[in-house]
């Protein structure tokens, strides 16, 4: 094989049939505008936090969809609660209530 002086990573594959969605469900329960979500990114390119943290709504709920939460508290943590996101969110979702309620799951 010619080298190319790079290698290929593995990909990532996420067994949907396998995850633990129960987090997901359980704040469909406390808010149902987490379906609503088109993951569209305004929320995130809106973010004042985001602009000095790792901060990311929309990773956030993609991350809950998936059953893979990891590095989701200190996103959680960072969140100012400004609301810029919800100013922004075409689909009119109450991103705080919905960060607010992440926080209660996780007794953060």
């Amino acid at each position: 094989m010619i080298d190319f002086g790079y290698t290929l990573t593995p990909s990532s594959t996420i067994e949907i049939d396998d995850a633990d969605l129960s987090l997901f469900d359980q704040l469909c329960a406390l808010e149902p505008d987490a379906l609503k979500c088109m993951s569209c990114g305004s929320c995130a390119a809106s973010c004042t936090a985001g602009v000095f943290t790792d901060v990311n709504l929309r990773k956030v709920l993609l991350s809950l969809q998936r059953g893979c939460e990891k590095d989701l508290l200190f996103q959680l943590k960072s969140c100012m609660l400004c609301g810029k996101c919800y100013i922004v969110c075409p689909r009119g979702i109450n991103t705080r209530h919905l960060i607010l309620s992440i926080c209660k799951i996780y007794n953060i």
